[in-house]
């Protein structure tokens, strides 16, 4: 088995990488932040939601061009990650809402009425 030995990046890679990765990492902890600092679930929802998705995207688009420039050509293996995350969040929020919303409903709790649909 031969190690295959990887070469120094371009400094705008290297950059660009450590921006992006850094961005991610600061929306995925404003995400949670707002999971802990929200006073209620309804408003605590959309913050880990987003952050979570956005800070996907960063790192995603961080590794796309890492493994880019690194392997010499494009590289979107890892936008399925992103893709998944982005189609997966708002389901299981939707789920999350009803289930909250049933919940209030049942105890006689200040939510809209069931809508027509």
């Amino acid at each position: 088995m031969t190690d295959l030995i990887l070469g120094p990046l371009p400094l705008w890679a290297e950059l660009l990488t450590g921006l992006l990765a850094v961005v991610g990492a600061a929306f995925a902890a404003i995400g949670s932040f707002g999971l802990v600092r929200l006073p209620t679930f309804f408003r605590r929802i959309h913050a880990p939601t987003l952050g979570a998705t956005l800070g996907t995207w960063c790192v995603t688009l961080a590794t796309i061009v890492y493994f880019s420039v690194q392997g010499r050509s494009l590289f979107l293996h890892a936008a399925l990650v992103a893709f998944f995350v982005a189609v997966t969040a708002p389901v299981t929020t939707i789920f999350l809402m009803r289930a909250a919303l049933f919940r209030e409903r049942q105890k006689g709790g200040d939510v809209p009425p069931p809508g027509r649909g």
